[in-house]
């Protein structure tokens, strides 16, 4: 599938954009501090662009926090068999926006480095289905010397499941299964969203080694995308080469990943 115009995330998604296909410049490697697609818990028909990197509103100055972990200071070791304390619910950054500011963050794929080399050996990964959403929570920051509003969000991760393990890498973004995005958007319950911060599921996702030149924020060029290596998974058909043109995010946090 080839996804390089918004309306092919409207119809995904049920909701509509303010940007049209005109204005719209896919970026291949979203950095914080760019801007991405999401869909908030209070406009669920709507897409819009939010910064990358979670400032909460009680902050003095703005704040970059790309990651949110499910796990809070739980599963330190990032173990993957962890099934315990969902400790993101007690972090003062995040405490409130997990419970009444989540979102939908909107991509094609994510790019994950290793533990040890990181983005200095990174993969694509991705999803027989895209677009996919990823959960994540959201905020706005109000800069009270100049009044300028900053609307961002974070990604919220889990231990790594089989796949991410196969890179290795030791997080991964929560990637929601379609039944459970407006079940993210919705929950009123906190052990309803609760339920939902486990490790996605493996099955139909794959990966396959890119150009380390991704690692760096300039790098936007489709290029970089390109298959180094086959994928991790042989028996899932490798579909996105030298035409793709994806929607892509990217983390700067180099220990962790980049998006789409």
């Amino acid at each position: 599938m080839i996804i390089e115009k918004i309306a092919a995330y409207e119809k995904r998604f049920n909701a509509v954009s303010k940007q049209t296909d005109v204005n719209y410049l896919p970026n291949y490697n979203v950095s914080p501090g760019n801007f991405a697609p999401v869909i908030t818990n209070n406009k669920p028909h709507e897409i819009q662009f939010f910064r990358f990197g979670f400032t909460p509103r009680w902050a003095s100055k703005p704040m970059y926090l790309i990651n949110a972990r499910a796990e809070g200071d739980s599963n330190k070791e990032d173990r993957p068999d962890y099934h315990g304390i969902k400790g993101i619910i007690t972090k003062p950054a995040f405490r409130q926006a997990i419970r009444s500011q989540r979102c939908l963050i909107l991509a094609d794929y994510f790019i994950e480095g290793t533990i040890v080399e990181k983005l200095k050996k990174p993969y694509l990964v991705y999803l027989k289905r895209w677009p996919i959403a990823m959960a994540g929570i959201w905020d706005e920051w109000v800069n009270k010397e100049t009044g300028e509003v900053i609307q961002s969000f974070a990604i919220i991760t889990t231990p790594a499941n089989s796949l991410l393990q196969k890179i290795p890498h030791h997080r991964a973004p929560l990637v929601l299964a379609e039944a459970d995005e407006q079940r993210w958007l919705k929950a009123e319950h906190l052990n309803e969203v609760t339920e939902l911060l486990e490790a996605t599921s493996s099955e139909g996702m794959n990966a396959y080694p890119i150009s380390p030149e991704i690692r760096h924020p300039q790098t936007k060029d489709i290029s970089f995308l390109n298959p180094l290596g086959p994928p991790l998974i042989q028996d899932i058909e490798l579909t996105v080469v030298r035409e793709l043109k994806l929607q892509g995010m990217g983390a700067q946090k180099r220990d962790d990943f980049s998006l789409f």
